[in-house]
């Protein structure tokens, strides 16, 4: 994919400079794709980054199937001790956990038309042949214990009862915007900047 590149003049002639560095400038970052271990380790060097330039609050804008849940949640951890304050945009369709990103923000805005969809963890590949039932069990428990923390998360940041977050998240469940306010996923609809 080509990366969008803007014409600058500097004290150097013309310069061409990523679109994304002079929005990383600005405090705007995006996540865009599925999480994993190397675009979560990206994404928390970004924050680190403007973070420490101390410049107000930080715009993450959202757009991700989700991915792998501890990275993940490195991320969620990562937004919750910052100095500085991070608001949540979803611009798209995005799920899972990028979901529980999203609520990581102290604002939480979607587009009109974006989607949130929150459910339960699940294995990917589980490959049960030749694990003895002891060995599946252990990976059971692991997967509810990612659940307990999944819904405690969620619970927390909509002010949901967290037997009605396992209800809901039981099944794959889409929101939308307007629904995502109403249940305490949003704050509001995007109205740009």
């Amino acid at each position: 994919m080509n990366k969008t590149n803007i014409l600058m003049q500097s004290a150097r002639g013309t310069e061409l400079i990523p679109i994304d560095d002079m929005l990383l400038e600005e405090s705007q970052i995006f996540l865009v794709g599925e999480i994993t271990p190397d675009s979560a380790n990206e994404l928390i060097k970004k924050l680190m980054y403007i973070d420490k330039k101390d410049l107000g609050e930080i715009t993450l804008y959202i757009n991700s199937p989700g991915g792998e849940v501890m990275s993940g949640l490195a991320v969620y951890d990562y937004i919750k001790i910052m100095k500085s304050p991070v608001r949540t945009v979803y611009i798209g369709d995005a799920a899972s956990m990028a979901a529980i990103i999203f609520l990581a923000g102290e604002k939480r805005e979607m587009l009109p038309h974006s989607r949130i969809l929150i459910h339960d963890p699940f294995y990917g590949h589980l490959d049960v042949s030749g694990k003895k039932p002891h060995e599946i069990q252990r990976g059971v428990d692991s997967l509810n214990k990612v659940r307990e923390t999944l819904a405690e998360i969620i619970s927390e940041r909509t002010g949901k009862n967290l037997d009605d977050i396992y209800d809901i998240t039981v099944e794959d469940h889409y929101f939308t915007a307007d629904e995502s306010i109403e249940f305490g996923l949003a704050n509001n609809i995007f109205k740009g900047e």
